[in-house]
């Protein structure tokens, strides 16, 4: 099997992890995500929380462990200093999570839940994304 076809199946797989772990949790559900926002519902915070510590352990011990990815490639480090841009970004990001009570990715898998009011959502995220690349050619 070609390494192309191996890391498409890799990603496959891991969004199936991923959309199915995001519906599990509710985090799917904008009314879901609202209350984690109104500090009504501190499950989310697990949830996000359990994936940060997943992350953090894989990030820090993968490169220890193996000399290279799975899958090819080398393991890389990219950091990016912060700017006006990432500020004002985050904040932007934050105003519209909290108005629509989606993030792109609960969003997307939320329409795999049959959820086709998220269309909307997904549809907005995908115009502020454009309106960006827009100003910033």
């Amino acid at each position: 099997m070609s390494t192309n076809l191996k890391q498409a199946l890799a990603t496959l797989a891991a969004g199936a992890l991923f959309g199915f772990g995001l519906s599990l949790s509710g985090m799917v559900r904008p009314e879901v995500v609202l209350s984690f926002l109104r500090f009504e519902d501190w499950g989310l915070m697990l949830v996000m929380g359990g994936a940060v510590a997943v992350v953090l352990i894989a990030y820090q011990g993968a490169p220890r462990l193996l000399q290279r990815p799975l899958l090819g490639g080398g393991f890389e480090q990219q950091n990016r200093p912060w700017n006006r841009d990432t500020a004002v970004g985050a904040a932007l990001f934050g105003v519209g999570w909290g108005l629509c009570g989606v993030c792109p990715g609960p969003a997307i898998a939320g329409l795999g839940t049959g959820n086709l009011d998220l269309l909307w959502a997904v549809g907005g995220i995908a115009l502020g994304a454009l309106a960006q690349g827009l100003r910033a050619k």
